[in-house]
């Protein structure tokens, strides 16, 4: 999904670039009064293997690549103004050392793969808090569901970035984008539920849970979660 340097109508990039760094220069901000040093080591790991799972792209019509992003993952782990800040990170990074999604782009690029998804995911996380049992099922449930509509909705933005700058027609990318990120978007929810699935059999107090609240280990039954 990384958009290459020329892709881009020179106001189409300027104005994603807006949101891509308010977002992150809030993350940031809030990372200066928040992030204790427990987190730290847990940011790094994070970045890196969200680094690692983007190098792997697949072939998408219209000019452009696919591939799992992480930045559900990064959320659910981090919390969402965090995961802006890794997610900044790890795009940059692709952009500045692989020339993997372009320099011109970069806010584009930042937005459609981080910001959206870690953003998505904490306010899908808070309001799933609301109004179901903070258990197991429940919270995979919704951090998969999530991370695939993160997918989805980056995929819907980059088409029509690319339509609104006159580099391939709307009608023309956005099925070939969906098409193909429906199926990205299934593997990116297997591997984050899968990721969860471990880090809550072994370490639970490391996760974030993007505004969920504390998270039963074991499922509940019918009466407990009438209860809740």
């Amino acid at each position: 999904m990384h958009i290459p340097d020329g892709f881009l109508d020179g106001s189409v990039a300027a104005a994603m670039a807006v949101p891509a760094v308010a977002a992150v220069g809030y993350g940031v901000h809030r990372a200066g009064r928040t992030l204790d040093d427990s987190k730290i080591p847990l940011l790094g790991v994070t970045a890196a293997f969200i680094f690692a799972a983007q190098m792997l792209n697949f072939p998408v019509a219209g000019g452009t690549s696919g591939h799992l992003m992480g930045g559900a993952l990064a959320a659910v782990l981090l919390g969402p103004w965090l995961a802006c800040i890794v997610m900044a990170v790890v795009v940059a990074g692709q952009a500045f050392v692989f020339a993997d999604g372009g320099i011109t782009a970069l806010g584009a690029n930042i937005f459609n793969m981080g910001v959206v998804g870690a953003l998505g995911v904490g306010l899908t996380m808070l309001l799933a808090r609301r109004i179901l049992p903070a258990n197991r099922t429940v919270f995979l449930s919704v951090a998969g569901a999530g991370a695939w509509a993160s997918v989805m909705l980056g995929a819907l933005l980059a088409s029509a970035q690319l339509g609104a700058s006159g580099t391939v027609p709307f009608a023309t990318v956005l099925p070939a984008m969906l098409g193909v990120h429906v199926l990205i978007g299934i593997g990116e929810a297997v591997i984050t539920v899968a990721a969860l699935s471990a880090v809550l059999a072994t370490r639970p107090d490391l996760i974030d849970g993007a505004g969920f609240g504390p998270i039963s280990t074991t499922p509940l039954t019918p009466a407990a979660e009438v209860a809740s």
